[in-house]
């Protein structure tokens, strides 16, 4: 068994979709990760031979100003799991963040370049990378600016603005690889099928800004929208941001034969997807 902590966000609901039969899904109302009562229980009666930690505290800004939140539930909470994986042997997935770079390297980061956060979320990620070593058997991922079905995004937040305005002004000096949950999905899959253990990266394949983001979410969705540049600075968000965060994911390619799909081809499925599914619950009357 394969156990999905965190089953009921955005990306444990893509995974659990695609692990079939062989996923079985916690969420908050089964588990609290930051009780070690409350994991070692669970993990305990349920024996999974893998657990994927989808469970985490993904608000930026909140963790600022919230530090011990971020920390009980990215970091405390993942050495939990850990030492409740090491008792019956299971394997541990933890999911982490391109946030725990500071962005200025200027090229990918690959998977042995040192971290160096520059926010309370981020320290929180790498914290838990750390308290996941405590398993023997364990699996990091690290992904970054995720959408998805399930889940508030990017994404959606632009279509919602988008019908709204006609002009938007999205930050262009933030770099990285938009990713869709369910090739993140198809990655961990992988990875797990793989036998693979230590840390990797993974992300749809190329980078654009926010702002380049925003444009081709426009475009793909039809909407005649006219997107500005501003800067990080002009935004002026609480928690810091790495400029430069793009993942390079040749190591999870050459170790499982997984090709990630370029990031706009995965956009363009995931808009015709959204469709579909819109279509199907006006059809049926329950949108």
């Amino acid at each position: 068994m394969i156990l999905v902590v965190g089953s009921n966000g955005m990306l444990g609901r893509d995974l659990i979709a695609l692990l079939g039969d062989r996923g079985h899904g916690v969420d908050i109302a089964d588990i609290d990760i930051t009780s070690p009562e409350s994991v070692m229980t669970v993990i305990g009666a349920l024996k999974p031979e893998v657990v994927v930690n989808c469970a985490a505290y993904t608000d930026v800004d909140g963790c600022e100003g919230d530090i011990e939140t971020a920390m009980a539930v990215n970091g405390e909470g993942v050495a939990y799991l850990a030492l409740a994986c090491r008792e019956i042997g299971a394997v541990l997935v933890q999911i982490s963040s391109d946030y725990v770079f500071d962005g200025g390297k200027g090229t990918p980061y690959v998977e042995d370049d040192a971290p160096c956060p520059i926010s309370v979320y981020g320290e929180s990620k790498l914290a838990g990378e750390m308290n996941a070593a405590f398993c023997p058997e364990h699996l990091i991922v690290r992904t970054q600016w995720l959408y998805g079905l399930h889940g508030k995004n990017f994404v959606e937040t632009m279509l919602r603005l988008g019908a709204e305005k006609n002009e938007l002004a999205v930050v262009d000096d933030q770099i990285g690889s938009p990713t869709w949950t369910v090739d993140l999905a198809r990655a961990i899959t992988a990875l797990i099928n793989g036998g693979c253990r230590g840390t990797y990266h993974a992300a749809n394949a190329e980078y654009c800004s926010w702002n380049g983001f925003a444009k081709a979410i426009f475009a793909e969705a039809g909407l005649n929208v006219s997107v500005r540049p501003m800067s990080t600075t002009e935004l002026n968000r609480p928690a810091r941001r790495p400029l430069y965060s793009t993942l390079e994911c040749s190591k999870l390619t050459s170790d499982t034969g997984f090709q990630p799909r370029l990031w706009r081809d995965a956009l363009r499925e995931y808009l015709k997807l959204r469709t579909l599914i819109s279509s199907e619950r006006t059809n049926n009357g329950t949108w």
